[in-house]
């Protein structure tokens, strides 16, 4: 499950993401995309977790998809 998926299954659009998480929208538009990955503070990846509603097993699985993406090109 990529970064995309976690936000639409948690039902936010990439809007509200970047509000409660104090980003610009096009950070969060860039991880939709798999351009990269969120690079937090443990304290802010606890948050990310929580607004996500996802684990972080989940965010370990979107960081290799992106990484087996990248790794195409």
């Amino acid at each position: 499950m990529n970064m995309k998926q976690l936000r639409e299954r948690a039902k936010k659009r990439a809007e509200e993401i970047a509000v409660e998480l104090n980003v610009a929208v096009s950070t969060v538009r860039n991880w939709d995309q798999l351009r990269n990955m969120p690079r937090m503070t443990p304290l802010s990846l606890k948050k990310l977790m929580a607004v996500y509603s996802c684990t972080f097993e989940e965010l370990v699985e979107a960081e290799r998809e992106m990484e087996g993406r990248s790794n195409e090109n």
